[in-house]
C-alpha cells in the first residue's frame, strides 16, 4: 500500500506519498479499507517532530479515518467485512489502510457519505469528552469557544445549541464570525478587534462563560479565569499560545472554578473506547436527524497532503480539511 510519510522533521514538503508495508489486523482490530482521512493541528506537529505517535500507534499522520472494513482481527465480534465505518485512530490515516481497534469505530452515520464521515470522528470525540463528559455543559449554560470557525469550534457550536447552551465564539475575522452564527453561535466575538473578556461580560450581563473551551493554552489562561462564570470549567485542549503562565490562584478560588487540560490521543484504548461508545449514544442520533452537521471546507488528493497542510496553517478554511485516496 502507499502512505504519507515523514522522512525528516520539517516544513509540508516533508510529506511523502510512498509504498510501505501492509497494516495487520491484530487482537481486537480490524483492517479499514481508507477512503478519506482528515488533517488535524495534531499532524502538524507531528510532521514539525514535536508529537510522536503513542506506542504501538501507526508512525504514518492522521487521527481520523472513514472507510471499509476489509479484514477482522481475532476476537472482533459486531462487526462485519464490507461495513462503511468512520474511526478514531491513535495514526495511520493517512495511507491506503490502516488497523484500528474496534472499540474506535463507528458506523458512518445515517445521511452522511462515506467521504465526509471521515471528518467527524476526532472533533466529535474531542468536543463530547472535553465539553460534556468532563466540563458537563448543561443546558440553560453559556459556553466560550476559542477558534469556532475551526473544525473543533463549528461542531462545539451545533453540539452546545443541540442540548441548549448558549453559545459565544471567537474568530477572526467577519467572514468566519458569520459562518460561526450560521451555524448557531449567539455572541460573536473578533479576537482580533475586540476583547473576548469584555464582549463576554456585556453579553451575559456579567456573569462570564460557564464552560469555555481553549486551544490557546498559555497566552489566554489569565484572561479565560476573567471570563469564568462562578463554578465554571475551563476546558484546555491545545497550547497554540504557549506552555507556561502565571495562574492567580485566588481568582479561582473565589470563582470556585476548575480547569481540566486533556488530549485525546494518548489516552489508553479503554477510556478511548468509552468516548467514542458515548459518541455513538448521545452525537450519532443528532448527525442522523440532521441537528449536527460535518462542516468541511475541502478536500484534496491523499498524496497531496503538503498542500492540505500549508491551507491548515494559512487559517483560510472553516471546518476541516479532507485527504482522500
Amino acid at each position: 500500500m502507499h502512505a504519507i510519510t515523514i522522512e525528516q522533521p520539517g516544513g509540508p514538503e516533508s510529506l511523502v506519498w510512498a509504498e510501505v508495508p501492509d497494516p495487520v489486523a491484530g487482537e481486537g482490530e480490524v483492517l479499514v479499507d481508507v477512503a478519506a482521512s482528515a488533517v488535524n493541528r495534531a499532524d502538524i506537529l507531528q510532521r514539525q517532530g514535536f508529537y510522536d505517535p503513542p506506542p504501538g500507534a501507526s508512525p504514518y499522520p492522521g487521527l481520523e479515518c472513514s472507510g471499509r472494513i476489509s479484514a477482522l482481527g481475532p476476537g472482533v465480534s459486531g462487526w462485519a467485512e464490507g461495513d462503511e465505518v468512520c474511526a478514531l485512530l491513535g495514526g495511520g490515516g493517512y495511507a491506503q489502510r490502516v488497523a484500528v481497534p474496534a472499540g474506535q469505530l463507528l458506523p458512518v452515520p445515517a445521511g452522511v457519505d462515506l467521504v465526509t464521515a471521515a471528518a467527524l470522528p476526532e472533533v466529535v470525540c474531542t468536543v463530547w469528552s472535553n465539553v460534556f463528559m468532563v466540563a458537563h455543559l448543561r443546558p440553560g449554560e453559556t459556553v466560550l469557544v476559542h477558534g469556532g470557525s475551526s473544525g473543533i469550534g463549528t461542531m462545539a457550536i451545533q453540539l452546545a445549541k443541540a442540548v441548549g447552551a448558549t453559545v459565544a465564539v471567537t474568530a477572526g475575522g467577519p467572514e468566519k464570525l458569520a459562518r460561526c452564527k450560521e451555524l448557531g453561535a449567539d455572541v460573536l466575538i473578533d479576537y482580533r478587534e475586540q476583547d473576548f473578556v469584555a464582549e463576554l461580560r456585556a453579553a451575559t450581563g456579567g456573569a462570564g462563560a460557564d464552560v469555555i473551551l481553549d486551544i490557546m493554552g498559555a497566552k489566554y489562561l489569565a484572561r479565560n479565569l476573567d471570563a469564568l462564570a462562578v463554578n465554571g470549567r475551563l476546558a484546555v485542549i491545545g497550547l497554540q499560545g504557549g506552555v507556561k503562565a502565571e495562574l492567580n490562584l485566588g481568582a479561582l478560588l473565589s470563582k470556585r472554578a476548575a480547569i481540566t487540560a486533556t488530549s485525546l490521543r494518548a489516552r489508553p484504548l479503554e477510556e478511548k473506547a468509552a468516548i467514542v461508545a458515548a459518541v455513538r449514544e448521545h452525537v450519532w442520533p443528532l448527525v442522523a436527524a440532521g441537528r449536527v452537521n460535518p462542516v468541511v471546507h475541502g478536500s484534496f488528493p491523499m498524496h497531496d497532503a503538503a498542500e492540505a497542510h500549508r491551507t491548515l496553517e494559512s487559517s483560510t478554511h472553516v471546518g476541516k480539511l479532507l485527504l482522500t485516496t
